[in-house]
């Protein structure tokens, strides 16, 4: 566990995110201060991915729950995989009325008990007390999913930390903690289009800043998606992984006409969320039934033998490499190896932007609509401010150019301008 110095009043910025969380603290003087996290074995990181691993120890002749967040989930996770269960992106079922509890170990487990959970593991790993300090805490203008209810969103993120034992927690949308933080740079009033891009969620606000008021954005216009990183981590993997696992495949049944293999097994596949859930008595059976009649059984064997054996972090890791490498090259290699299953596939830029075009199109409708409520076009933004991963993507990236300028269009903070921007507001 690491130790901060701390002031006697804290007040922090918590970005609990879909795929990362990031602590700041917010100091005396006006400035913020990025907590960093310690875990054995690993590098200190200004984020914390957003995993909790639960598993059961003996102690005293009974079971007790056990847990670890972030890279440590991973290695407990990994050290007993049939016996532990690692939990993913919890915030995208924040407004998914349909996700109410689980089992998990032979316990009940609610939404909110699992991302308390998290948050309190979260904030022993740096030393802090959740009822000793003031929280604002990071939410989407629209939280990920179809039917997605943002009030019950919010409902349920507030009950997660009033579980998690916060003292006071104030929400604020995730975009104008940003443009909050971006206000730091300016010298004059400005209108600021800010583009928060997370894991599962990506929002757009038209904010009229003033470095000088103490009243902070003035929001004109918010627009949001639920798409984001993840979406194209899907993209990648539907077009270069599911072939190799046996998307595109046919059976037959009983002799008849030859039938396509099941498509929402790469949905599934797709969405790393959803991967774990497909490890269940009745999926499994209905995937060996098919791959008996398949016309590639190998493909559906590799499947099946990624999902028994839990490997679906090591398979996303290789397409986010993959992912990021696009950012800077205008080809990669995709590589993924687990026992007698080999993929090597050749990524192009060209490729993986035609395949993200619905979705960059989509950026670019909810661009349009923050700024029709605004009341304003493109000529009325005086900057343009980009922060999370997916805005290094060129295609993203591009777009905005393209709209404003590149002379309006500034970037930072990859990780942390949500969180430092969540401590500078007043709770």
């Amino acid at each position: 566990m690491s130790s901060v110095t701390l002031p006697n009043t804290l007040r922090l910025g918590i970005d609990f995110g879909t795929t990362n969380s990031v602590i700041v603290l917010a100091t005396p003087d006006g400035e913020t201060k990025t907590i960093r996290f310690s875990f054995p074995d690993h590098p200190d990181s200004d984020t914390c991915r957003t995993l909790l691993c639960l598993w059961q120890d003996h102690e005293g002749g009974r079971l007790v729950l056990k847990e670890a967040v972030g890279p440590a989930a991973i290695d407990a996770y990994l050290d007993d995989p049939a016996e532990s269960r690692l939990i993913m992106s919890m915030k995208t079922y924040l407004a998914q009325k349909s996700f109410r509890e689980t089992q998990l170990l032979g316990r009940r487990m609610t939404l909110d008990m699992l991302i308390a959970q998290f948050l309190k593991c979260l904030l022993d790993n740096v030393g802090l007390d959740p009822a000793q300090v003031s929280t604002t805490v990071g939410r989407p203008v629209h939280f990920a999913g179809d039917r997605a209810d943002d009030a019950f969103g919010e409902q349920r993120l507030r009950e997660s930390f009033a579980r998690a034992g916060f003292g006071k927690v104030s929400v604020a949308l995730e975009p104008e903690a940003a443009g909050w933080r971006f206000a730091q740079r300016l010298k004059a009033p400005a209108t600021v289009l800010v583009g928060d891009f997370g894991g599962g969620t990506s929002d757009f606000s038209i904010l009229r800043l003033d470095p000088d008021s103490k009243k902070g954005a003035e929001a004109l216009g918010y627009s949001g998606v639920g798409i984001a990183g993840d979406q194209f981590d899907y993209r990648i993997i539907d077009n270069v992984i599911s072939p190799h696992l046996g998307k595109n495949c046919t059976y037959r049944v009983m002799g008849g006409s030859p039938l396509p293999v099941p498509i929402e097994w790469y949905a599934s596949l797709g969405r790393w969320h959803r991967l774990s859930l497909m490890r269940t008595p009745q999926t499994m059976r209905n995937i060996q039934d098919v791959a008996r009649t398949v016309s590639e059984p190998d493909k559906l064997q590799a499947l099946l033998t990624i999902i028994e054996d839990q490997q679906g972090q090591e398979l996303y890791k290789s397409v986010g490499e993959a992912k990021r490498a696009l950012s800077s090259a205008e080809s990669t290699v995709l590589r993924f190896a687990y026992e007698n299953i080999r993929i090597e596939e050749e990524v192009t830029r060209a490729d993986f932007e035609r395949w993200i075009a619905p979705d960059v199109a989509r950026f670019e409708q909810a661009v349009e609509e923050a700024l029709s409520q605004a009341g304003l076009s493109a000529d009325g933004v005086d900057h343009v401010f980009l922060t999370g991963g997916t805005s290094f993507v060129p295609a993203v990236r591009d777009m905005f150019i393209r709209k404003f300028g590149a002379e309006r269009v500034d970037m930072g903070g990859e990780f942390v301008s949500v969180a430092e921007g969540l401590a500078l507001m007043e709770g």
